[in-house]
């Protein structure tokens, strides 16, 4: 998401240059130029970082109704952002036993999302 943020910020001050007062805001803008289409890139843009957010906020609100070593490699994973092998060396355990505890943290999520 840092990146979104990024391409967001810089689109941001790239229109700010267009608008009056900004060292471009003399130069004409075409229909098909990148400039013509900033402002609703950034809306698409934040759009997308709002979508993403809440699907971070959904995760981490789904990782907490784990617990112990489940709730553990889905934070490592799918928060932190780890692999399963750097999950393994961290915590101690073969790679076969994470993957194994994975596989059924994965299945009881489908699970559950097939009964709702």
């Amino acid at each position: 998401m840092e990146t979104l943020r990024w391409k967001i910020e810089k689109s941001e001050t790239e229109l700010d240059r267009w608008l009056i007062g900004g060292d471009l805001s003399n130069v004409r803008i075409t229909r098909d130029s990148r400039a013509s289409h900033l402002e609703s890139e950034i809306e698409r843009l934040k759009c997308f970082l709002g979508e993403k957010e809440l699907a971070e906020e959904a995760l981490i609100i789904m990782v907490g109704h784990f617990r112990g070593l489940d709730n553990i490699i889905l934070k490592m994973k799918y928060i932190d952002g780890k692999t399963l092998k750097e999950i393994a060396n961290e915590l101690g355990y073969s790679y076969q036993h994470i993957v194994n505890k994975h596989a059924s943290v994965v299945n009881t999520i489908k699970l559950i999302e097939s009964i709702n």
